[in-house]
């Protein structure tokens, strides 16, 4: 059995706010640096193309419904052209891709935080919906099902992922684990309106090596940053909308090997792109003293179960199916 090694980027920066096109096109640029520095794996933040939901932290419901509607109209679906152009970036510049996206739904209304995984050739071949959005967040996202919850091969190692807080859900990270999952990307946005007490950057940083020390594998860590322009638009409806997306220790980005620890230097709050070399051979090891998928494990006291089946919104039979299902 081989263990790839390769260089992985991570990237925190904002979005073009509100603009698919131009959020894009930032994408692609970023991808075509990394490439060129020689990564062969990037992640980008939680619902990069085309922005977080700020305003459900401070304005109220009502405020905050004209601009759910412009999110929805620059949300996309994972076959739209935009989503088209960052794929044939993946593969002109042979880089694997994890980007966040507000996926458009199919009720003129729904939206999901999706992550994609494209490969270095170009293909969609991983798509997970966050199971279950985060506080406020439950004004904007609807809950995604376990169909998503996936690891994907790829040419540098078994790939998964998880959006922001859904990395504290055990039972959704050992779901993961069990499918021989050796890279992990964890995707955040910057959150300065948590608790005073809340300190966002170290609670990222705990959960990613919670999972990694647990599970023995890599973590990559992408978070977004809150740009001026952000700010600057928000202050439409709420005018000391800097003030309040304002706070130190709000955004954290960078790698946790298999031992838990960090490699190399996280970003904290700044924008910018960080680069790590991953050995999966690593991920051996450390499983002689804790694997818990194996030896350190008692599957017959434990049974966790899982429903991967699609969620279905309505079934159709014909009346004929109908007189006989009586």
């Amino acid at each position: 059995m081989e263990f790839s090694k390769f260089k992985a980027a991570t990237v925190q920066t904002a979005p073009v706010f509100l603009n698919v096109e131009k959020t894009v096109d930032k994408a692609i640029s970023i991808i075509r640096e990394a490439a060129a520095n020689g990564a062969e794996l990037i992640a980008f933040p939680e619902v990069f193309v085309a922005g977080y939901p700020y305003w459900n932290w401070i304005m109220t419901p009502v405020q905050g419904s004209k601009w759910y509607e412009r999110l929805y109209k620059n949300s996309v679906a994972a076959d739209d052209p935009e989503i088209k152009r960052i794929e044939q970036a993946a593969r002109e510049n042979n880089i694997h891709v994890a980007i966040g996206i507000n996926e458009r739904g199919t009720s003129y209304g729904e939206i999901y935080n999706t992550n994609l995984i494209i490969d270095n050739t170009g293909q969609l071949i991983g798509k997970h919906r966050k199971l279950v959005p985060t506080w406020a967040e439950k004004l904007t996202w609807t809950s995604g099902d376990g169909s998503s919850l996936k690891v994907y091969p790829t040419k540098v190692g078994p790939i998964g992922t998880l959006a922001c807080g859904e990395n504290t859900n055990t039972l959704a990270r050992f779901t993961l684990l069990s499918q021989g999952e050796l890279i992990h990307i964890a995707n955040y946005i910057s959150l300065p309106v948590a608790p005073p007490d809340y300190n966002m950057a170290e609670a990222i940083k705990i959960r990613a090596a919670a999972h990694s020390f647990e599970g023995k594998l890599f973590t990559i860590v992408s978070c977004s940053t809150i740009s001026q322009e952000i700010m600057d638009i928000l202050k439409e409806d709420v005018p000391d909308a800097e003030t309040l997306l304002t706070r130190k220790n709000s955004a954290f980005s960078g790698f946790i090997g298999p031992n838990g620890a960090l490699i190399g230097e996280p970003i904290i709050d700044d924008e910018g792109i960080v680069y790590a070399e991953i050995d999966l051979e690593k991920c051996i090891q450390p499983k002689q003293m804790h694997d818990i998928l194996g030896h350190y494990n008692r599957f017959d006291i434990f049974d966790l179960r899982v429903n991967t089946a699609p969620t279905r919104k309505i079934t159709f039979i014909n009346s004929h199916e109908a007189f006989n299902a009586k």
